[in-house]
């Protein structure tokens, strides 16, 4: 089995490939301090709880946009597995090229998403991921990353505007029934959903203006995507697991595949 490990700024997402399907994904939260050894045991436990055996798997790639945590994440998978994982980074043999002016500053997450939606969907491809931050980038028909687009992701603008406004409440992320918010609660989350839906509609028209790629495929991922994708009639294609299928195939492309 290949254990696949995308590390977000909110949460560290597993999955775990048996050939080509997934059999079975858990999370950790990122920003909790842990040692080698807490990561190795905690992800050994997860995989047996998830009626995986830790034993079966047989190599590791890792996509990490958080630098704090790769230490003591490396070290456990050496330390509990015996592997030395696949990093995504530069130099990695990914399927796709990176033709933005400063290469190094894509991170990774980014890279990964690009490389799935290109080889799964084809090119030119727009894709947006609706995480911590959301992110717009262009894969042209060539399979090269030629543009990008960063917004604060729903979640991070809802914790801005309950953290600064002393009178806004802490409130669920939900699409409310109508844009007519008539107390504060919805009202929030009317600027929250209906703002991102107007955003991502927006960003879409004005790539497909500016490259006049009329039949630019759409493919949306994150948590939160696919409530703005119901909205978002541009949107083609919401891949809840597209950077997981991401990590799959750049892990196909380097000399060391073994057997999963």
């Amino acid at each position: 089995m290949l254990l696949v490990v995308d590390v977000g700024n909110t949460n560290i997402t597993f999955g775990v490939f048996d050939g080509e399907k997934l059999e079975g994904t858990f999370r950790m939260t990122t920003k909790l301090q842990r040692t080698s050894d807490e990561y190795g045991i905690c992800i050994r436990d997860l995989l047996t709880h998830n009626r995986m055996e830790p034993a079966k798997v047989r190599d590791v790639i890792i996509a990490s946009v958080v630098p704090n945590v790769m230490h003591s994440l490396l070290s456990a998978f050496i330390k509990y597995f015996g592997i030395h994982p696949v990093v995504v980074e530069p130099g990695i043999k990914t399927g796709i090229r990176i033709a933005t002016e400063n290469p190094r500053q894509i991170g990774a997450d980014r890279i990964v998403d690009a490389a799935a939606a290109y080889e799964l969907y084809g090119g030119p491809v727009f894709v947006i991921d609706f995480g911590t931050g959301t992110t717009y980038d262009l894969v042209d028909e060539t399979g090269a990353f030629v543009s990008g687009v960063t917004a604060p992701g729903i979640r991070t603008s809802a914790k801005a505007l309950w953290e600064e406004a002393a009178k806004l409440p802490e409130i669920e992320i939900r699409k409310p029934g109508s844009i007519l918010a008539r107390e504060t609660i919805t009202s929030m989350q009317a600027g929250l959903i209906y703002g991102q839906i107007g955003q991502t509609e927006y960003i879409i028209r004005q790539t497909k203006k500016e490259t006049g790629y009329q039949d630019l495929k759409v493919v949306a991922t994150g948590g939160l995507g696919n409530m703005i994708a119901k909205e978002v009639a541009s949107i083609d294609i919401y891949d809840p697991t597209l950077t997981l299928q991401g990590l799959r195939l750049i892990y196909k492309k380097q000399n060391r595949e073994k057997p999963i």
